[in-house]
């Protein structure tokens, strides 16, 4: 078990936590949740002990072992694969190098062979024997082949270091396992066998995520963040979204109740304290009066953007045609016509791909064959995965989101910023300073301004909070035109597409339904792996 007691946290005048004290219980996935800045992932770095709090301590039961999802891709740049994983267990990997170095010493002594002893008694206690064998499968389970076990983690790409790094942190059965942002990176496949193997997972796991759909498959617990407080809703995602608004209202309706309660006793005692007969009623009735709280209800640290498409035209019935594309090492063989109102997922293992045809729809760049035919009504908005070249800018947020409107008074422009959360100094900001989540939300206020009938998006999802999510989620739901997107958000997925095309290494498949559906039916996951070549 691991606990806090009386946490704090305060960077100057700011603070960030005050007085925490939790408990996470063997058994139990928590999923640690609140809005962009409220601590996170510092928490976690507090819980591992990469962070010192201001005051307070951190408890674990003595013997028991943490696991960190490790952040930085190129520590072990050096290391081969497998011997990265076992890594994960300081342990056992010290006490293997110790016993492996005993071993090859040319003059063996008798002092030698009684630590030998010692070490093979702690090894074989902690599995040994079978490391090499756990890890391999952990990587298998993230789609790290074998042939891959035994290079250099400097020769893997970004995505693969990240499920090495994940292996890591769940090889050997860690006690505590906290794990930030562990689904990012992870194609389909991966993420339900990491939903699988937490799901059976037995000891404690703290994770922060913005993944609505994985939060709701894997945790038991929610700890939400909020003014320097963290409080435990137990139930998935889903259940705390709805508790803590059944808590919000039934605090609001007290209230109401309390304060239509105080009016009435303030009336009777204007009426009667001056009366003798009433008088004794009038002092009984002020007393009560003193007696009466109201619930503290602080408004949330969470706010929500507004997103909302409005298209200037509608568009007519010829939308968009692909016939025959192809672009070298990425994709080909791709044929299909969007249908007016399509909102079409496409999903892949090759997110270049993805990217790639998303590009070339966007007229971003050029595919090395094909035809692409967009229909003479359609107006498009692009959203890149790599937004950086629109920032590469001194302006600040206004003359910035201005060259992108036909509108150009400065009162119209600081709306769009205040849908985006951007308002008084804040939209005096410069646009080369913002941070990830700043820019997408900039990125969404100049395709609302666009007007545009067909939306393109390549991972709108990442860097935003959740409740930014949402709203982008919603927007694009309600959207009263055609869309094409990709994201790693199986919720968002779920709930705007009604249509999937998968990329293949040659060739797709285009499916009119939902994801879920897309992802369980039986013969499509037959042709899913005849996409692949998959045995």
């Amino acid at each position: 078990m691991i606990s806090t007691e009386n946490i704090t946290l305060q960077y100057g005048k700011r603070i960030l936590f005050e007085d925490v004290s939790i408990k996470f219980a063997p058994g139990n996935c928590y999923g640690l949740i609140g809005a962009n800045g409220s601590g996170k992932s510092t928490f976690l770095k507090i819980l591992s002990g990469e962070i010192e709090p201001t005051h307070g301590n951190v408890h674990i039961t003595p013997g028991e072992r943490l696991a960190v999802l490790k952040q930085n891709h190129f520590e072990f740049d050096d290391t081969p694969v497998l011997q990265t994983v076992i890594m994960g267990h300081k342990r056992l990997f010290e006490v293997s190098q110790e016993r492996d170095a005993l071993y090859a010493k040319p003059d063996f002594s008798d002092a030698d062979g009684a630590r030998v002893s010692a070490l093979e008694e702690e090894f074989t206690h902690m599995n040994g024997y079978e490391a090499e064998s756990e890890a391999a499968k952990l990587l298998s389970g993230l789609g790290i082949e074998g042939k891959l076990h035994g290079l250099k983690m400097k020769k893997l790409d970004g995505s693969q270091k990240v499920r090495v790094l994940l292996a890591q942190a769940l090889f050997g059965n860690p006690d505590v396992l906290l794990l930030d942002e562990p689904t990012n990176n992870l194609d389909i496949e991966t993420v339900e066998w990491l939903e699988d193997f937490l799901y059976d997972f037995k000891n404690t796991v703290i994770v922060v995520s913005h993944d609505r759909h994985f939060l709701d498959t894997v945790c038991t617990h929610i700890a939400d963040i909020d003014f320097g407080k963290i409080t435990l809703f137990t139930g998935n995602f889903s259940f705390w979204k709805d508790a803590s608004q059944l808590v919000l209202n039934q605090k609001k309706d007290y209230n109401r109740k309390m304060e239509t309660k105080i009016e009435e006793l303030k009336a009777f005692i204007a009426r009667f304290s001056a009366n003798l007969s009433k008088s004794r009623q009038a002092t009984s009735r002020r007393n009560l009066l003193e007696k009466i709280t109201l619930e503290d209800i602080k408004p949330s640290s969470r706010k929500f953007p507004f997103v909302g498409f409005k298209p200037e035209r509608e568009a007519g019935d010829q939308i968009l045609s692909v016939a025959g594309l192809a672009k070298k090492s990425l994709y080909s063989g791709l044929s299909f016509t969007v249908n007016k109102n399509d909102k079409i997922a496409l999903v892949g293992r090759n997110r270049l791909a993805i990217t790639a045809l998303l590009q070339a729809l966007a007229q971003e760049n050029n595919p090395d064959s094909g035809v692409i035919k967009w229909g003479s009504t359609i107006t498009k908005a692009y959203f890149p995965a790599d937004n950086a070249r629109f920032f590469d800018c001194e302006c600040n947020l206004v003359d910035w989101l201005r060259q992108y409107s036909k509108e150009k008074d400065e009162g119209f422009i600081r709306g769009y910023l205040g849908r985006m959360l951007f308002s008084g100094e804040e939209t005096q900001k410069k646009a080369n300073v913002l941070s990830g989540g700043e820019k997408v939300r900039c990125m969404l206020a100049r395709m609302m301004l666009s007007g545009a009938n067909f939306l393109i998006f390549d991972e709108p999802t990442n860097h935003l909070d959740l409740e930014s999510i949402t709203a982008l989620n919603d927007g694009v739901a309600d959207f009263k035109g055609t869309a094409i997107f990709t994201s790693h958000d199986h919720q968002f997925v779920q709930t705007i597409a009604n249509r999937i095309i998968e990329l293949g290494p040659v060739g797709m498949l285009d499916k009119l339904m939902s994801y879920d559906e897309f992802l369980h039916d039986e013969r499509i996951k037959q042709q899913r792996k005849e996409l692949y070549g998959d045995e």
